[in-house]
């Protein structure tokens, strides 16, 4: 962990005129509470987020930050408070303006949800479990802070999932160094999160995924499985996996 006597601050005063421009150009609440308060402290830490402005899941603040193009360095920092490490953010070099991201998302109108919904069916993309519409997101096949918005909006470039399959994409791409550093849109094009019919890796990591959900009359079924799994003593995806190899 970096201590934080050491870590080069970046109050408004230090910074590049266009860098300032652009962070007093956010108007998005969430976005613009990191960047007052890092042009006032010059750095701002998780735990300012969520004890001084009741953010339950910080690193969700510092990504909108991120998603209107403006560089934030991620430091490892102890806190003060508790002897923990946590994370800490300044404003980045003004070259790694990312500008195809200036302004935010766009917002999605109902008639293109209803184009998806055509294309692909009221299911979610990585469980294919059929849901009700107003159960639905629009997603970013590749992440909006690697990719930005398209000119034009075209069914391929986005997906439907369900929030608790936004929550966990969310929390695999956040800890992705192509999200983090690379921001190569042509990595992300070939992982699970973006194009889960038909990928090669994981947030970079070699694997492969199977989302499966029970529900209705199946739920049963489900219920019978598990407790045979836990009278011998193994997970369900060590049962599965020996079902797979038989």
């Amino acid at each position: 962990m970096t201590p934080t006597d050491k870590i080069k601050l970046t109050p408004e005063n230090t910074l590049d005129a266009e860098l300032v421009t652009l962070c007093k150009s956010v108007v998005a609440k969430r976005a613009r509470t990191v960047i007052d308060h890092i042009l006032e402290h010059g750095i701002i830490t998780n735990e300012d987020l969520s004890e001084l402005y009741g953010y339950d899941h910080p690193p969700r603040a510092i990504r909108d930050v991120r998603e209107n193009g403006i560089p934030l360095l991620t430091h490892r920092v102890t806190s003060a408070k508790t002897g923990r490490g946590i994370g800490a953010y300044t404003f980045g070099d003004p070259l790694n303006i990312l500008r195809g991201l200036i302004g935010g998302r766009k917002a999605f109108s109902k008639q293109f949800k209803q184009a998806l919904i055509r294309v692909y069916g009221e299911r979610d993309a990585f469980t294919n479990e059929p849901l009700d519409e107003r159960y639905l997101q629009i997603d970013h096949r590749v992440p909006y802070q690697v990719g930005g918005d398209s000119d034009t909006l075209e069914a391929k470039d986005y997906m439907l999932i369900d929030a608790s399959s936004q929550r966990a994409k969310s929390w695999s791409c956040e800890k992705c160094d192509n999200f983090l550093t690379i921001l190569d849109s042509s990595i992300c094009s070939k992982c699970f999160w973006a194009f889960p019919e038909s990928y090669t890796h994981i947030a970079l990591t070699e694997k492969r995924r199977l989302d499966i959900v029970w529900s209705g009359s199946e739920v049963k079924s489900f219920d019978e499985l598990i407790h045979k799994c836990r009278e011998e003593g193994i997970s369900f995806q060590e049962y599965i996996t020996a079902l797979l190899r038989k």
